[in-house]
């Protein structure tokens, strides 16, 4: 499952917009379709939904894992178009967008946590001794894998700056942290992937 193999909410309509008139950067774009969403354009909505929503998969994938991504996606659209006609343009609707889909990740890593926790004092609970607690050892170190090991903040700053491309500026205010805590996490990350990188290396003899 994929960033764009599934539809939120609207399907594309190449023709019912006209793409020229957005001609400049993307953010600014997405901006202007997000304010006229707002107001009522259904044609905007599609186009505000299509351009941000591989994003908004590879943040969620990162924040949860790739199994929950739709789900979270599928909430932070939920929640998004819901707050549309709060949206003032005041922030770019990048940045906008984004926040909504770390609040909607927090809440599922809570949910899922409380949800493990049961299950951890049912196990406590019961004698059985069917269940499998091995876990299998990677066979590859994918960037992927390597970000997901993270700690969250760090791993916030990282794919946020380094993978979708924001500026520290856009992250602190996603955060809701001082720049200089945002370089310095991405800062730690860094070092932390070209560590594991070295042990990977090492481990597979590369």
């Amino acid at each position: 499952m994929g960033p764009r193999s599934r539809k939120f909410f609207v399907t594309r309509n190449e023709s019912c917009f006209d793409r020229r008139k957005f001609h400049t950067c993307r953010v600014s774009a997405l901006t202007t379709l997000a304010i006229a969403a707002r107001d009522g354009d259904r044609r905007a909505l599609t186009r505000f939904v299509e351009d941000s929503q591989a994003d908004v998969w590879r943040y969620c994938a990162y924040l949860t894992d790739t199994q929950s991504a739709d789900d979270v996606t599928q909430d932070t659209y939920t929640r998004a178009i819901g707050s549309l006609h709060r949206f003032r343009g005041e922030s770019d609707a990048k940045v906008w967008l984004l926040t909504i889909a770390r609040r909607a990740a927090a809440d599922h890593l809570r949910i899922r946590s409380r949800r493990a926790g049961l299950m951890r004092r049912i196990r406590e609970n019961t004698s059985a001794t069917s269940f499998d607690t091995t876990s299998p050892t990677p066979t590859s170190w994918e960037l992927s894998q390597l970000v997901a090991a993270l700690e969250p903040d760090r791993r916030d700053a990282f794919v946020l700056t380094q993978i979708l491309g924001l500026s520290y500026d856009e992250v602190a205010t996603i955060c809701s942290c001082p720049i200089g805590t945002v370089r310095s996490r991405v800062a730690r990350a860094r070092d932390e992937l070209a560590t594991a990188l070295r042990v990977a290396e090492r481990a597979t003899g590369t």
